[in-house]
């Protein structure tokens, strides 16, 4: 399992990090009947991300803002979503749990109370549908998962998919695990052993599936992440700092936010949904729900703010793997162990670009690959790719997540401006060659300067890592 933490160049603003793990907690099951309700919308509860954790197993303070980086640190080109880069790099290890209770109120979307005595019980409602009865529904769906790795243990979540026990995960979670064996913890307390059946880096996802698995599995629904809407109210379901069975509620905060990650061999783009439910360390391959206890989406990154930030905890910015991408991936990795994805054949930078009088942000193409879609369709170097069949994108982490959306051999019609003409022209994406690990590149060209630069937090568990691969 990883955390991460990241340090944006402009004081404040925030960066994305991975939840990831925790030590062990005793798994309750859920209480019958009313339960007093979630916390506030972006309120979670547990140590402060970019603060310093508290001494014990697998801790250490992050960086100094003044300290020196070592040689192998590497420049790494931001994100450019608004006016934030939402960047995450991996981390792990297990940390001491220290639980803070934030006080930040937020006004639930309905509620009823029920006297009780002298204390008074809110319901949140969501339709005519609670979201006790949601908590109920699918918490036999969601899992723990428990991982010892050569540097370490760790926990995570997972969501289970099929009643033969395969679960989807993060591959975060579980990369690394000693003989690719895991362990799973149902909500009800029964523990089992997991093997691994595929891990694909570059969208961080996994499947693994219990051996000896029970008869009495609860599979999880799966949505339509295609049409989920901006408002939409959610659930997250997960192990947060260990605290199994944890459910925080929010509502979707933006859709296909081009969100970045980097591990130990991938750098991975997703456009994901963005939440204001808490999620902490240890929810990365949860689930999140929609009001009909579907799953829309895997939680696997936060954003925090700087070290240097006065603020702490939760900042209420979320993010999550669209479900119809989780479902994508997880089938092929049951099918084969791994996935393909579709390649363009581009390295891309930020630009703007102007035609018909009208100026938009874009990807600018530094390098096409010889013989790939790209090629094909007659891209060019300095062509500002501005839409995909449609939808516009941001600059280069935009169209890479868009890129990564799709499966080889789907056909999409591309829109760029060269000189001042917009074009549109067909592509049919090839698959990804195995060696290629950068994909539709967001890098940079070595002779042009570099933004922000993106460390792990020092400790014993995990040591400084490049900003970008090679």
């Amino acid at each position: 399992m990883n955390e991460n933490d990241v340090t944006p160049t402009t004081p404040g603003q925030p960066g994305a990090v991975h939840p990831a793990s925790n030590p062990t907690m005793p798994i309750p099951r859920p209480p019958a009947g009313p339960v007093p309700p979630p916390p506030a919308a972006g309120a979670p509860y547990g140590l402060a991300f970019g603060a310093t954790p508290p001494s014990g197993p697998g801790t250490g303070p992050g960086p100094d803002a003044g300290q020196s980086r070592p040689e192998r640190e590497r420049r790494m080109w931001p994100a450019i979503v608004g006016t934030a880069a939402l960047t995450a790099v991996l981390a792990s290890g297990g940390s001491v749990l220290a639980i803070n209770a934030l006080d930040d109120d937020v006004a639930p979307q309905s509620s009823t109370s029920i006297a009780g005595g002298s204390s008074n019980i809110s319901l949140t409602t969501v339709g005519e549908t609670t979201w006790e009865e949601i908590a109920s529904q699918v918490a036999p769906s969601v899992v723990a998962i428990q991982v010892a790795t050569s540097s370490g243990e760790g926990e995570g979540s997972g969501v289970i998919i099929d009643a033969s026990g395969r679960i989807v995960t993060n591959n975060h979670v579980v990369a690394g695990a000693n003989n690719d064996t895991v362990q799973v913890s149902l909500s009800d307390g029964r523990i089992y052993d997991a093997k691994i059946v595929g891990l694909d880096p570059s969208t961080d996802l996994a499947v693994v599936q219990l051996v000896d698995p029970p008869q009495d599995l609860q599979p999880a629904t799966f949505a339509d992440s295609d049409k989920v809407l901006v408002g939409n109210p959610v659930m997250a379901v997960g192990n947060p700092l260990g605290l199994a069975n944890t459910v925080t509620t929010g509502i979707v905060s933006a859709l296909s936010r081009p969100v970045s990650t980097m591990d130990e061999s991938s750098y991975v783009v997703t456009n994901a949904i963005q939440i204001d439910a808490a999620i902490n360390p240890g929810n990365s391959g949860g689930p999140l729900f929609n009001a009909a206890g579907e799953v829309i989406g895997i939680t696997s990154s936060i954003a925090t703010l700087s070290s240097g930030s006065s603020q702490a905890g939760s900042i209420g910015l979320g993010f999550a793997i669209p479900s119809n991408l989780a479902r994508s991936i997880s089938d092929q990795l049951i099918e084969d162990g791994e996935a393909e994805h579709a390649f363009l054949g581009v390295s891309l930078s930020d630009a703007t670009a102007s035609a018909d009088g009208v100026t938009r942000r874009g990807a600018r193409v530094e390098e096409v690959t010889a013989g790939s879609p790209a090629a094909n369709a007659g891209l060019q170097r300095g062509d500002v790719i501005v839409a995909l069949d449609g939808t516009f994108v941001t600059g280069a982490e935009s169209l890479t997540a868009a890129v990564r959306e799709r499966s080889s051999g789907s056909e999409a019609t591309v829109t760029y401006v060269r000189g001042e003409q917009s074009v549109d022209v067909a592509v049919t994406f090839a698959t990804r060659p195995v060696e290629e690990t950068t994909d539709e590149s967001t890098q940079v060209p070595d002779d042009e300067p570099s933004g922000d630069t993106w460390t792990w937090p020092g400790s014993d568990e995990f040591d400084w890592f490049p900003g970008s691969g090679d």
